[in-house]
């Protein structure tokens, strides 16, 4: 989140896939302590989407109290779940780093999980990345826009810069 994501030569990409939908609780804990490990370019989580209103039937409109879709903190953001997190995509500056989640996967995850290595991001911008994000969109942004989401749904967590302890 720190190193440019225009840079991808040298990047390593990862996927997490967990043989189970995680609970809020357990991704909270797992993509909390992947924000802080050093390395980390960006991380993306998929998983089908939560309904926040009934669309058909006889309760059309009615508000959906699902027991997976609740708030959740990363790093110094509160962001409310509206997926479940199913994968966890994330791109890296080093191998070190890579070491590091899959020990971070081993210890929180009480379950199977596939810990694979790939190119999970995009390289150039999509049509949709063009139309939801214009010609001039950030890189880190390439490859991870939902074609149904509005621009105000799109969740970009910065990753805070340590602070001297000496100031």
């Amino acid at each position: 989140m720190s190193d440019s994501a225009s840079n991808k030569e040298d990047s390593i990409q990862i996927e997490i896939f967990p043989s189970r939908i995680l609970s809020p609780e357990t991704a909270q804990k797992l993509i909390g302590e992947i924000y802080k490990v050093d390395g980390v370019i960006r991380v993306m989580v998929q998983g089908n989407r939560l309904p926040d209103k009934v669309s058909a039937g006889p309760g059309t409109g009615e508000k959906v109290e699902h027991p997976l879709r609740k708030p959740i903190q990363i790093g110094d953001q509160v962001i409310e779940l509206k997926i479940c997190a199913g994968r966890i995509r994330i791109e890296l500056s080093n191998a070190e780093a890579k070491e590091t989640i899959r020990e971070l996967c081993e210890k929180l995850l009480p379950f199977p999980f596939e810990f694979r290595e790939g190119h999970f991001f995009r390289k150039k911008p999509t049509v949709t990345d063009y139309a939801k994000l214009g010609p001039e969109a950030d890189p880190r942004l390439l490859g991870m826009v939902d074609p149904k989401a509005k621009t105000n749904q799109l969740v970009f967590i910065e990753k805070q810069e340590k602070k001297d302890e000496d100031e």
